[in-house]
């Protein structure tokens, strides 16, 4: 595996090894964002959209940059890289999630994240273009596995889905939603390769993307309305706090150290955590297509991770 510039620094795991501060970031990132996709649905209804969107990353970014002055990090940085950290906030931090939040509207939050899961594909091609990395086979046959086994595991809303065009058209937008999410992590990696720490670089990011929600909201005349309700509020900050902060410093440093391909993968497990919340909190089915799926999860898993094929 290799090593992103500046993707450890300020991470604070240094008592675990390099392969150990890995998998916890594997495994903080997938729980984490598998509950995610929940937790959006408790944010639709009352709120529009794009403003639920600036709210959530108008308090992330508040929280880091608050984080950032009493640390001491340091804010400086270049007009060129605060380019990519625009690109990088309006790509991971605004657009895509302003799409997912729509397409959650008509979409079940499973088969979102399954849609979701194709950024592991977009990674890999995004990569090669703007960063010519190096596609490598076994990376390639693992993704594909790990793809065909999300698709089984949720085989029953995949076959479900009508072709109406309002389903069409959510669908497309959750597309869409992944390729920005795809542009916004080659843009992180190019951040870190440049010595941005990840920290930063989100504080930024995040601002960013709230800003440019909000001038959004403003100029297409969307209300400023807030739910004072349990549901709104507990979901905004876990959202927020744990899906905006904590997660995205977890994957994006994992995206520094391992690379775009393999830190993807997480977004291939978590629709199983999505899964298994669902089965817990809405009666999901378990069926022999999941079962199936989990086995070609494993095994891409596995795949991906061995240093040769």
């Amino acid at each position: 595996m290799t090593t992103g510039t500046g993707a450890s620094g300020g991470t604070g795991y240094s008592v675990l090894s390099g392969s150990k501060q890995n998998v916890l970031l594997y495994v903080v990132t997938i729980l984490i964002w598998g509950s995610s996709w929940l937790a959006i649905k408790f944010q639709l209804g009352v709120v529009d959209p794009m403003v639920s969107v600036a709210y959530r990353f108008l308090l992330a970014s508040g929280i880091s940059w608050i984080y950032c002055r009493y640390s001491g990090l340091q804010l400086s940085f270049r007009l060129r890289d605060h380019g990519f950290m625009f690109l990088q906030g309006v790509s991971l931090f605004a657009l895509n999630y302003w799409l997912f939040y729509i397409s959650e509207l008509t979409l079940t939050s499973g088969l979102a994240a399954v849609i979701f899961s194709t950024i592991v594909v977009m990674n890999m091609l995004n990569g090669a273009i703007f960063l010519k990395n190096r596609l490598e086979l076994r990376v390639v046959i693992g993704a594909v596995l790990g793809l065909s086994g999300i698709i089984l595991v949720f085989w029953p809303e995949v076959s479900d889905f009508e072709t109406g065009s309002e389903n069409l058209f959510a669908a497309t937008l959750a597309v869409l939603a992944t390729f920005l999410a795809s542009l916004g992590n080659i843009a992180s990696a190019r951040n870190q390769r440049e010595g941005i720490p990840v920290i930063q670089s989100n504080t930024y990011g995040m601002t960013y993307g709230a800003l440019l929600m909000l001038v959004l909201a403003w100029s297409t005349g969307r209300e400023f309305i807030f739910e004072f309700t349990v549901s709104y509020v507990s979901s905004l900050v876990f959202l927020s706090v744990f899906a905006s902060i904590i997660a995205f410093w977890s994957y994006l440093t994992l995206l520094g150290r391992v690379g775009v391909e393999r830190a993807a993968y997480a977004t291939l497990i978590f629709p199983l955590v999505a899964l298994g919340i669902s089965t817990i909190f809405e009666g999901y089915q378990w069926s022999a297509y999941a079962v199936i799926g989990i086995v070609l999860i494993l095994g891409g898993n596995l795949l991906i991770l061995k240093r040769s094929i």
